[in-house]
């Protein structure tokens, strides 16, 4: 059973969600997997599709990761905000402070969300030319998107985070996953929504970002 969206409103409504994740509710098996059918019919560079979902549901295992994204959200660290960030993150007054609690709120109850969803692809990017880089996160990042539209029209929740990154080793050798052949890409958790009624987020006017012929 799906939701009753057009296109439009299905591209403009899949928010990252934190706060209205439902945590008392497992997601059954069926709804992944159907969402990850229709992911793995994103487009893949060179048809390789290296593509790959991990998905934790069981408890013991659950804590284990969650307690990794805890501890990896206090290493994050990210590229320093320019004053065009901070001019774009404020634009609209309240919503990186929504976006903020959001995430606070996230990592206290990290440890309740039923699903994670660890999306990976095949072959690492460390230290890569530009044109690696680009096929390969190419090759993974339309799937992943795919994947949370597909959960959007079910009813569930998902979140891109990147708090694997500090100790993507570490969840690797939790998983089970070659870390020197297989690169983590997110950890996303997911689980039904509380209430389905997600609206478009304020964003920067469209003349700030689109540019004819040039820049």
């Amino acid at each position: 059973m799906t939701l009753n969206l057009t296109p439009d409103e299905l591209l403009s409504t899949t928010r990252a969600v934190r706060k209205r994740l439902d945590l008392t509710r497992p997601v059954p098996r069926e709804l992944i997997e159907e969402c990850v059918d229709l992911a793995v019919q994103a487009p893949t560079g060179r048809n390789r599709q290296r593509w790959h979902f991990l998905v934790v549901t069981e408890p013991r295992q659950r804590r284990a990761v969650a307690d990794i994204f805890l501890r990896a959200q206090s290493q994050a660290t990210g590229q320093p905000l320019t004053e065009r960030d901070l001019w774009r993150m404020n634009y609209h007054p309240g919503s990186t402070d929504r976006v903020f609690d959001g995430l606070r709120h996230l990592a206290a109850n990290i440890h309740r969300v039923p699903a994670f969803v660890i999306p990976a692809v095949e072959g690492r990017t460390d230290q890569a030319p530009v044109t690696v880089q680009a096929g390969t996160w190419g090759s993974i990042l339309p799937a992943v998107w795919s994947f949370m539209l597909a959960a959007r029209a079910r009813g569930l929740g998902t979140v891109w985070t990147t708090a694997q990154g500090p100790l993507e080793r570490e969840l690797a050798q939790v998983l089970g996953v070659p870390y020197e052949k297989v690169m983590l890409a997110a950890f996303v958790p997911l689980a039904f929504t509380i209430g389905t009624d997600f609206k478009p987020a304020p964003r920067v006017p469209r003349k700030e970002v689109l540019h004819w012929d040039r820049w």
